[in-house]
């Protein structure tokens, strides 16, 4: 079967003074139903499709292989809230949680996601949020993948829907009594989240009360309540910036109250007791934060807020939880995370301590503040993650639950932490696993990257990566300029005007590894998704024959078309992060590096790129433009392919079972390309 080939109509694109030519433009369609477009998209699927029979198929036995390392019943954390544990169960053969409470040791099924997604191509919940006297829960439904999800409510005393449903909401919610509930609302065009609304049980949405609304279209809403339960935060934030207001819960129809007003380059995120308030800030270049404390009379005045804990330019302090007496802070110092507990009192200091090489930790859930236990997490690139109780009493600590893999055993594996310098001296911290007893230099490797909005991507196990791992492979995950590993100033020199330092960091981490004897030079893959598929697309525009083979999921490639349309979603939240190409300086350091605007004539590797038709982040059309428009431009007989799926959001379709699928197809692809030369 031969490759698709989309029709051309060239469409020409002006912003100061230059033009650019999109042939594929057309291929955009907001309303997702244009026949021609997906007969295009199902006949891109069907090569595909073609691709990955066409000889050896591992699809079936890498998932048979994943399927098998689900025990029969998996149960999740159970998390005390209002007297009742709440949590999960998934078994082997279900697509979606079943949740329930337990008090007292007396489980009670309140929601079966299996039942309710049934007949759906795609369901997913936000979760399930109980009303403080745990009568009623409040779960958000999104039925196509879009992230816009309706609100319901169910009586767990009669088992029945109530009438109340929230339309377009993104799921977040809080509940201010047994009779209010707080929700954040979409703008149906940017998909940004611009409102939170008061509902009253029994009401209709209609009436419901705008408790408020944000007018720069660069700020997104989010909701959270405190771990007291005296307060609704309400955060407006962009990237560089944000600001906090606070609903009083005993005044629940008082306007909220503006904790600091936003101002150019100041974060800060708040947590209260019942004594005052405690915030992480970077204000005045503190750009890795400090802890402040202050007090409801220093609201707006930022000066009266007392430090508690300085500025260092080694450590970020990423989070925290308060506790009577005590506070917990996730930092990172030289790229590894820690956990700090700080007492009060004395501001005495205590570490806890992690065995592994590299590895994540986080505090895990602790939804109340006068908890006499304090829960995190572990997990490292071999072992499942687990969650530890901390008491705040006696200061033991102990194992409360853990993540079980069948037919793994974590003693076969090997984890390395290899710093390797980047064309500009600066060293690039890279995590690896592979199976004990391989040669190195003879193994396939394969690198992860992703390296954008500070997100930080630690050293966590990934079950998914065990059937490239026990056929060989080295999996590395490269900890790139662009994210936060490092501290701030890393994400700082890897976003704007220095984004192109994320791709040569890649790039000269890959290279770099292999000059150390780690990985074959002639078996190189590489795998990135969404940013990190931007990330793929630029370092095979720089460097094509670097990798045999790389997976460019749910891409955002076409940087500077999207950038440059404020109708598309979430585009003018994400200025600070890319660039207003409103701006000509920021127009044209977008275009030197946009994956679709430099694909040129040359030798490109095998690329499976993968999308979905209703994915709210990075439009379907991005990589359906991509993928045509790389194929007759790539001089190599490697083949380009593409799997849209004409249902589901930014994470493929819904279900576990599903994803196993995609991963099976993802490891397949890399296994595929490996073996053909290499039997």
């Amino acid at each position: 079967m031969p490759a698709p080939k989309p029709k051309k109509i060239p469409k020409i694109l002006e912003a100061h003074e230059d033009l650019r030519t999109d042939n594929y433009y057309w291929l955009r369609d907001d309303t997702r139903k244009n026949p021609e477009i997906l007969s295009y998209l199902e006949e891109e699927n069907k090569y595909c499709e073609e691709w990955f029979v066409n000889g050896v198929d591992y699809r079936k036995e890498i998932y048979d292989e994943l399927v098998n390392s689900i025990p029969k019943e998996e149960i999740s954390l159970k998390i005390k809230k209002n007297d009742f544990y709440y949590f999960s169960k998934i078994k082997s053969d279900e697509q979606y949680p079943v949740y329930f409470r337990e008090k007292e040791s007396i489980e009670e099924e309140i929601l079966n996601a299996n039942k309710l997604g049934k007949d759906l191509d795609y369901y997913q919940i936000s979760g399930v949020s109980p009303s403080p006297n745990n009568n009623i829960i409040a779960y958000g439904e999104d039925k196509n993948g879009r992230r816009e999800y309706t609100v319901k409510f169910k009586d767990l005393r009669s088992d029945s829907l109530l009438i109340d449903e929230l339309q377009n909401t993104s799921g977040n919610i809080c509940w201010g009594s047994d009779e209010y509930i707080y929700y954040t609302l979409k703008d149906p065009k940017t998909l940004i989240s611009n409102k939170v609304f008061r509902h009253k049980l029994g009401e209709s949405q209609k009436d419901d009360f705008l408790i408020y609304e944000e007018l720069d279209d660069q700020f997104n809403l989010s909701i959270s309540k405190s771990r007291t339960d005296r307060y609704i935060f309400i955060n407006s934030s962009k990237t560089e910036s944000n600001e906090i207001r606070m609903i009083d819960l005993e005044n629940i129809l008082e306007e909220p109250k503006c904790l600091l007003e936003r101002s150019d380059k100041h974060l800060y995120y708040v947590e209260d007791t019942p004594e005052s308030f405690f915030a992480l800030s970077n204000k005045n270049d503190r750009i890795n934060f400090c802890l402040l404390n202050f007090k409801k009379e220093d609201f707006g005045n930022y000066s009266d807020w007392k430090e508690v804990l300085e500025h260092n330019d080694q450590i970020l302090l990423e989070d925290f939880v308060c506790f009577p007496g005590l506070i917990f802070l996730d930092i990172r110092e030289d790229g590894l995370p820690k956990i700090l507990k700080l007492n009060i009192e004395d501001l005495s200091q205590d570490l806890i301590d992690f065995p592994d090489e590299a590895y994540s930790c986080y505090i895990s859930a602790n939804p109340k503040y006068d908890s006499d236990e304090f829960l995190y997490g572990y997990t490292s690139l071999r072992k499942p993650s687990s969650v530890f109780s901390l008491n705040l009493k006696t200061f033991e600590k102990k194992e409360i639950w853990r993540s079980e893999v069948l037919n793994f055993d974590e003693n076969l594996f090997e984890i390395k932490r290899e710093k390797i310098n980047s064309r500009d001296g600066i060293k690039v911290p890279n995590s690896l696993v592979y199976k004990k007893g391989i040669d190195l230099k003879e193994a396939p490797i394969l690198m992860y990257g992703y390296g954008s909005y500070g997100s930080i991507i630690d050293a966590s196990f990934r079950k998914t990566m065990l059937p490239l791992l026990n056929r060989g492979f080295i999996f590395c995950i490269s900890h790139i300029r662009g994210g936060s590993e490092m501290g701030r100033q890393w994400y700082e020199d890897g976003k704007m005007f220095k984004k192109k330092n994320t791709f040569y960091d890649f790039i000269d981490s890959t290279k770099g590894l292999t000059q150390k004897g780690i990985g074959d030079p002639k078996n190189i893959f590489a795998l990135g998704g969404s940013a990190g598929g931007l990330l793929m697309g630029a370092v095979i525009n720089y460097e094509p024959e670097l990798y045999k083979g790389i997976i460019s999921a749910v891409p955002f490639v076409d940087v500077l078309t999207t950038m440059s349309d404020e109708s598309i979603p979430l585009t003018t939240f994400e200025y600070k992060e890319w660039g207003n190409p409103k701006n000509k300086e920021e127009y044209d350091y977008i275009k030197s590096y946009s994956p679709y605007d430099n694909i040129k004539k040359q030798n490109y590797p095998t690329v499976f790129v993968t999308s979905s038709l209703f994915d709210s982040q990075v439009q379907y059309y991005e990589p359906a433009k991509y993928v045509p428009k790389l194929r007759e431009n790539n001089s190599s007989d490697n083949p380009i392919i593409m799997k849209m799926n004409l249902i589901g959001g930014h994470a493929g379709k819904s279900g576990r079972l599903n994803a196993l699928e995609e991963s099976a197809q993802d490891n397949a692809f890399f296994l595929k390309l490996y073996e053909k030369d290499n039997k």
